[in-house]
């Protein structure tokens, strides 16, 4: 099945041009559709029929400049990247562009590799745009919901659906962070019971000579302190669905008790003489390997066979690699609207990095490494700097592109130092030397100076 095709638009008033680089854009990209307008509002009238991902327009043109309909286009609302068009003498203008919402600027005349790259990044950039928009609907109308694509999460997920559609006891096995809770939360909100109460017990935050009274209940005067009776969470789990967390780690004598639940349907509060009928769905969770407990003593064996009527395996981060991508941006959207912060994207290189961890802590230590991003990446993008400085790196800065300005950095100042910096700047922007400058703080001539001075040749640093 063929995907659609992505969509440009060219806006320049040079007829012959703008036909020029629909030729090149479309001879280079065969899934590109190149449109054409020659003047600010044909743009607007373009975009309002045809959605558009990348528009490369010009900045100098009559009745309205490629500044004006940037700033139209934004105010439409309409989510595309822009690239600027400029002459040599307007790069303070295109300066301003870049401040005002546009991607990234090109000077006439233009270096067709330049425009390859430029045309091929901001395809990219308009993609990740709205995948951070079906994610951000995600994230609004499935808070906290499984996230993944992989052949091993949609195996999960309609095993998830087909253990939903039952009534029986489940039990859901992961390591720590793989989001058993999450799962336990979906199958009931898909089951029967969705409406009834839902009781969640962290069996290991519970003292143990606490744990039957608060899963049972007690009546007064069953132990120094019971003043009064107290209905357990079973009670007040009746009708609904109860999660045990981390069933394997509670004491022998309380598994029996609980063993009495599962087959009779009935709690009998601690220092109490009558049972209590009660209907509950059981759902219980574990990281450890409850065989290996039975075999050491630690378990029930019978428990397990009740508990284990269905079951749920989760698979670590490092089996489904290929969702790292989904669930940074994911986490990072999530984390940006929990603080405030307007919306950041991950460079590629950053995205490369998280999918090469082996993130012992899986899905929840991916959260967290997002959320130290958020809060050191500056800027709209963050780049490897930040991953750096969020990693414990005291050498990196948290700036935009992941770089420090030069001139905070001139303490350090040698030859070497120098010339590392600028070969940092050249990677981070391409090999482009007015991006590089751009990053740096320096002007375009200073940077083309160090070049020349350290005999560095950007292009090594042009992505092909």
């Amino acid at each position: 099945m063929r995907s659609e095709p992505n969509h440009v638009l060219v806006v320049d008033d040079q007829v012959d041009f703008a036909k020029g680089l629909k030729r090149l854009v479309e001879g280079r990209f065969p899934d590109v559709r190149v449109h054409l307008a020659h003047s600010g509002s044909q743009a607007l009238a373009r975009l309002g029929r045809t959605p558009v991902d990348l528009m490369i327009t010009d900045l100098q043109m009559p009745e309205m400049n490629g500044l004006e309909l940037l700033h139209a286009v934004l105010a439409a609302g309409h989510d595309l990247s822009v690239v600027m068009l400029t002459a040599h003498g307007t790069i303070e203008t295109a300066v301003d562009a870049l401040k005002a919402g546009a991607y990234d600027f090109l000077t006439k005349p233009i270096e067709t590799d330049d425009l390859f790259r430029m045309v091929g990044k901001g395809l990219e950039r308009s993609r990740l745009l709205g995948e951070n928009r079906r994610l951000k609907r995600q994230l609004e109308r499935h808070k906290d919901k499984l996230i993944g694509d992989s052949p091993a999460m949609q195996r999960l997920k309609q095993s998830i659906a087909a253990v939903a559609a039952t009534d029986y006891t489940v039990l859901i096995l992961g390591e720590s962070g793989t989001g058993k809770e999450v799962v336990a939360g979906m199958v009931r909100e898909m089951s029967a019971r969705a409406e009834a109460p839902f009781v969640t017990v962290n069996c290991t935050a519970i003292p143990e000579n606490l744990l039957e009274s608060e899963l049972f209940g007690h009546v007064r005067g069953a132990f120094s302190g019971a003043d009064k009776d107290r209905e357990g969470l079973f009670v007040q789990a009746h009708g609904g669905t109860i999660l045990l967390d981390e069933i394997g780690d509670i004491p022998l004598e309380t598994q029996a008790k609980l063993l009495r639940v599962l087959q009779e349907g009935e709690v009998r509060p601690v220092g109490s003489d009558r049972s209590r009928l009660v209907d509950v769905r059981v759902l219980a969770s574990t990281n450890q390997d409850l065989q290996a407990r039975i075999a050491s003593g630690g378990f029930r064996g019978d428990l397990y066979h009740r508990l284990n009527v269905l079951t749920l395996d989760l698979p670590p981060l490092r089996e489904r690699t290929g969702d790292i991508p989904l669930l940074a941006r994911y986490f990072l959207l999530k984390t940006c609207s929990e603080l405030g912060l307007p919306d950041k994207e991950l460079d590629p290189a950053v995205l490369g990095h998280l999918a090469a961890e082996e993130w012992s802590g899986n899905v929840r230590e991916l959260q967290n490494a997002m959320r130290k991003l958020a809060v050191f990446g500056t800027g709209s993008m963050i780049a490897m700097g930040a991953l750096r400085l969020a990693e414990g790196d005291a050498s990196a800065s948290a700036t935009v592109g992941g770089l420090p300005p030069f001139k905070e950095a001139k303490a350090q100042m040698t030859d070497g130092f120098s010339a590392n910096y600028i070969r940092e700047a050249l990677r981070e922007s391409g090999g482009n030397i007015s991006r590089a400058a751009r990053l740096s703080g320096l002007s375009r001539v200073a940077v083309q100076n160090m070049l020349a001075r350290f005999g560095i040749d950007p292009d090594e640093f042009r992505q092909g």
